[in-house]
């Protein structure tokens, strides 16, 4: 075998999803489950980094796989500073800016640091992420709040959205770069954007608790009762961080960090669980709304609807029944994270792209 292998990597809250690919075909594909009582001992998600890189290792020499023929390590990024669009070199200032939380503690940071460990045990290999989560297209206008203070940032699902958004351009045989798209990915979190010709011009700051609820975070609060929250002594600064994510959302009613658990609960009768759910939909909903004003007097050509909670066809229905006047809605059931962080490695063992600095 020619040393042509990417291992792509996509860690989440109680699970890491990893793949082999050779050229276009995955070799080996796997979700690995940490059990909560193994991660509960960690402070940080960055903290886990030992831990989920050795037991990635075991997997890949459990099944064969020729270590030493990776010649890609690839992930998603994480918060980072604003960087467009593209793959880049996990570097010194990277990892420094991952493994110290500066632009905030997420999962999400895990992949820029696994990918370097992991890339440092293979001579030769290259640690890399791809249109990480911080990707800024924003219109200036959009960055505008009722605070001077305060700037939006940019922080959606990029690698997801974009690949979907080009999966859809490819299927009406347009390019992305034509279309105005309004694109919702449904997973731990929630993030609607509005892609104008190529440039994902608006979007809800969902890691920050702007936008609709999800199953691990709090989405948009009345922000005097928050304030009033922070200031009542009964709660440290961590504790309401971790409301708004971690602890916010599905699990904040139902105490599980999987929507599929709380749509199950639905199916099997709790009115509750249908109730919530219903709520988060018509929350998903009037987001999608909010950035049809977004592309002005141009027409809107469709809306499209990933990620892990666009699998459950209830859902979906509750928001696309509220939708579909606005532009036609397509469906693309689950993330399309390891296939396109493959897609972006082929892309850098054939030098079709560029490897940016961090």
């Amino acid at each position: 075998m020619s040393r042509e292998l990417i291992l792509a990597l996509n860690p989440r809250m109680q699970f890491t999803r990893i793949a082999v690919y050779l050229v276009n075909s995955p070799v080996f594909l796997k979700k690995i489950n940490h059990k909560p009582e193994d991660l509960a001992n960690f402070k940080n998600f960055c903290d886990q980094t030992d831990f989920r890189s050795k037991i990635i290792m075991k997997e890949l020499k459990a099944n064969d796989i020729p270590i030493e023929n990776i010649k890609i390590v690839i992930g998603r990024g994480g918060l980072l500073k604003p960087v467009k669009s593209g793959v880049y070199k996990v570097n010194k200032a990277m990892i420094e800016d991952l493994s110290t939380c500066k632009y905030g503690d997420d999962v999400v940071n895990l992949s820029g640091l696994l990918a370097h460990v992991i890339a440092e045990k293979i001579e030769g290999a290259e640690a890399l992420v791809a249109d990480p989560v911080v990707v800024d297209e924003l219109e200036e206008i959009a960055r505008i709040t009722g605070r001077p203070e305060f700037k939006k940032r940019s922080i959606f699902h990029a690698l997801d959205q974009k690949t979907t958004a080009r999966k859809y351009a490819q299927s009406i045989y347009k390019k992305y770069e034509d279309l105005n798209l309004i694109i919702a990915h449904l997973g731990g979190g929630i993030s609607i954007s509005a892609h104008k010709k190529g440039k994902v011009v608006d979007s809800n700051q969902a890691y920050d608790g702007d936008g609709p609820f999800s199953p691990i975070r709090s989405g948009s609060l009345p922000m005097g009762e928050i304030i009033k929250l922070c200031f009542s002594g009964k709660y440290t600064k961590d504790e309401v961080l971790k409301m708004q994510t971690g602890e916010g959302g599905l699990y904040a009613w139902f105490k599980t960090h999987s929507g599929f658990e709380v749509c199950k609960m639905r199916d099997a009768g709790d009115q509750k669980a249908k109730e919530v759910l219903s709520a988060m939909a018509y929350q998903v909903a009037k987001s999608i709304g909010s950035m049809y004003p977004v592309f002005g007097a141009e027409k809107v050509d469709a809306i499209l609807i990933t990620g892990g909670m666009a699998k459950d066809d209830l859902f979906v229905k509750e928001i696309k029944a509220r939708v579909e006047k606005i532009a036609t809605v397509v469906i693309y059931p689950g993330a399309e994270v390891i296939s396109a962080l493959s897609y972006y490695g082929r892309m850098i063992l054939r030098k079709e792209t560029e490897i940016l600095n961090y």
